[in-house]
């Protein structure tokens, strides 16, 4: 199943399923080209992992973690799919990062790993957008990560079946293929990153675990239009403008 909120033509905000028919909601079905589609979720907090695809690692040459590195993302990040995103004003390096998103299902603390499963409510697709002019030169990565917009997410969540273990990732703009991995490159899995997480903080239903993005990560331009597609889940796609 995918779950889709979206805006009705009268302007009211539903719950639906998006199916091969439309998006199906109180025996209706809408073409999604003819809704406002929304994020599929409203996260207290986005808790993002830094390095987490072998293969990123090694693009950037870096050695492999021995714990998850974790930034967070606040909710004036969020937009959702067809959103145009603006890009920061007077930024020469701003740049996609393809990401699986763990939509958290229930108020959760101090999971172990062999139950992490049971507090997902399912999977979406995340940009984690990203400011490299100021994230290269700050400690917190406020500047460089948290600024307005700067997560897109969705179009829907996936139940965990609907995903494969080995689901591929990938990222494309104007058409073109940027990132194209799979999850069997994770270096931390969906259940170590929930128990390291959770240690620590207190998840609340609709937080997303953003996994972290593969090789290939590059820079936006005025007018790109980027597709973040995972397996199972679907295809977020946005505009990127400059204002």
């Amino acid at each position: 199943m995918r779950r889709v909120r979206f805006s009705d033509p009268a302007g009211s905000v539903r719950a639906g399923i998006w199916t091969e028919n439309g998006i199906e909601f109180g025996g209706r079905t809408y073409d999604p080209e003819t809704v406002d589609v929304r994020s599929p979720v409203k996260p207290s907090k986005i808790v993002c992992v830094g390095l987490n695809y072998a293969d990123h690692a090694e693009e950037e040459g870096m050695e492999l973690p021995d714990r998850p590195m974790l930034f967070l993302k606040p909710p004036n990040t969020v937009s959702g799919h067809g959103d145009e995103i603006p890009l920061p004003p007077g930024k020469e390096s701003v740049e996609y990062e393809a990401e699986l998103g763990v939509v958290i299902g229930e108020q959760c603390r101090n999971v172990p790993e062999d139950e992490a499963m049971s507090v997902v409510d399912g999977f979406t697709c995340l940009n984690d957008v990203s400011n490299r002019d100021d994230q290269r030169v700050e400690q917190n990565w406020v500047r460089g990560k948290a600024f307005d917009n700067a997560a897109p997410i969705g179009p829907v969540v996936a139940t965990p079946d609907e995903v494969p273990e080995d689901a591929d990732v990938e990222l494309r703009v104007n058409g073109e293929v940027r990132q194209s991995s799979s999850r069997d490159q994770f270096i931390f899995s969906v259940e170590e990153l929930i128990a390291e997480i959770t240690a620590y903080m207190t998840l609340e239903p609709g937080d997303v675990i953003s996994t972290g993005t593969p090789a290939g990560v590059g820079p936006l331009s005025d007018g790109d239009i980027v597709e973040v597609e995972v397996e199972g889940v679907g295809v977020l796609e946005n505009e990127f403008a400059s204002r």
